[in-house]
């Protein structure tokens, strides 16, 4: 048989005077610990939360220069853009691609100056070299 858990359970108001001798100055949270015998590393935080100040638990402060809030704000917008047109190039790439594989079914996946010259409707052209292609 397994021996039992033992669950303390401290009165409001002991958790009260805990409380106050912390926030008076006459001890630490861990001397408080210590002394009291208090086992839970939050115990007290939560007590300080439940009926103490505040101003005892730790908070994040952030510090920012003047503007800093605007200039984020104006990256963000900018990155928001920055995806926008990226999505709309990897679109112009599906489609183009879409293209290709039509004018390969339609004329086949051969000679591209072939495609080209067949093609009556659409004149468009086919650069021989990277270098033209980049034109």
């Amino acid at each position: 048989m397994e021996p039992r858990k033992t669950f303390i359970r401290y009165s409001d108001a002991f958790k009260r005077k805990v409380v106050t001798e912390i926030e008076s100055g006459k001890y630490k949270v861990a001397e408080a610990q210590k002394i009291y015998d208090i086992r839970g590393g939050a115990t007290i935080q939560g007590w300080i939360k439940g009926f103490g100040k505040h101003h005892l638990l730790q908070t994040v402060v952030r510090i920012e220069m003047k503007g800093e809030q605007d200039k984020l704000k104006a990256l963000e917008g900018e990155k928001r853009a920055l995806e926008s047109a990226l999505a709309q190039a990897q679109l112009k790439i599906i489609a183009l691609e879409s293209t290709i594989e039509v004018m390969e079914e339609k004329y086949g996946s051969g000679d591209k100056k072939k495609i080209v010259t067949t093609s009556s409707s659409a004149s468009v052209k086919v650069p021989n070299t990277v270098k033209d292609a980049t034109r």
